[in-house]
């Protein structure tokens, strides 16, 4: 799996985790080992995972340690059991002992939404949609999350407001109504850029239509409510809609979602509600 756009920022995201960390400094390391001492250290899983983020990982301790020597036992994207090696380090022992809980730290969110995001994609083999992320990511990780969410086998849905068109409820709640928002957007938008509406009903669906939106997004609607509404787009000839369908897309009941021909499915539990994985370091005193 390629390091994306997003991944521009690690060193920034890096150097802030490892200040939140370190403060001032690691007191019981300054304390207990030697400046010129080397170490080495294995980091392995403890659980099945799904690994993501291990040039994060590196990432951390090489800004420690800049002559850090690593050996990868595995890669972004690889199904591991508990037990598999996933990095070999080898380098100054008080670096890898600050980093240690930092690195772990990315390793275990990024797999953990990894590894929940290839379930959504495995609950839907087969069928033509795409299950995408959303914008409830952990502040200051959107990036390197969307990255772990494509890692296990979902898409991205834009990256932030400044990238797409969206209309929301709360949006219509100020204007006239949800085809005039439509209108509105669409007459100041770049052609190159669609718009999308969020609709909770089927009346909202009407005026979508009506409006010219690109893409529809079914809110929380029921599967009956949710097939009528795919029918009515689909039966709109003059031009292509794309159908998305969100809220509450828990994986016992996204495969019945997804039968229903929408084109979509944004699940903000990609990220807000992976677990952490467990993946552990053991650091040992160099031969």
């Amino acid at each position: 799996m390629k390091k994306s756009f997003f991944s521009q920022d690690v060193g920034r995201i890096v150097a802030a985790a490892l200040s939140e960390d370190i403060g001032p400094g690691d007191i019981t390391t300054s304390l207990l080992i030697p400046e010129d001492k080397a170490a080495e250290g294995i980091i392995r899983a403890e659980e099945e995972v799904l690994l993501a983020g291990i040039w994060v990982a590196e990432e951390v301790f090489r800004t420690l340690d800049p002559g850090v020597e690593f050996e990868a036992f595995a890669a972004d994207g690889d199904l591991l059991k508990s037990g598999d090696k996933i990095l070999h380090v080898r380098g100054k022992a008080r670096a890898l002992l600050t980093g240690e809980r930092v690195a772990l730290n990315f390793l275990q969110r990024l797999s953990g939404v990894a590894s929940l995001s290839r379930r959504y994609a495995e609950a839907v083999k087969g069928l033509p949609v795409r299950i995408v992320d959303t914008r409830k990511t952990t502040p200051g990780l959107r990036g390197l999350e969307k990255y772990a969410v494509r890692v296990g086998g979902c898409w991205n849905h834009r990256y932030g407001l400044f990238d797409g068109v969206l209309i929301k409820e709360n949006h219509i709640a100020l204007t006239p109504g949800v085809a005039e928002a439509i209108f509105l957007a669409k007459g100041n938008v770049p052609h190159t850029l669609k718009v999308e509406v969020e609709v909770r009903n089927l009346e909202e669906v009407r005026e979508a239509i009506r409006g010219g939106a690109d893409i529809v997004m079914l809110d929380n609607m029921d599967i009956p409510a949710m097939r009528e509404a795919v029918c009515m787009i689909r039966s709109h000839k003059e031009r292509k809609i794309l159908i998305e369908a969100s809220g509450g897309m828990s994986l016992d009941h996204i495969r019945e979602v997804a039968v229903t021909d929408i084109d979509l499915i944004s699940a903000g539990a990609l990220t807000h509600s992976a677990s952490w994985l467990n993946i552990s370091m053991d650091i040992y005193e160099t031969d």
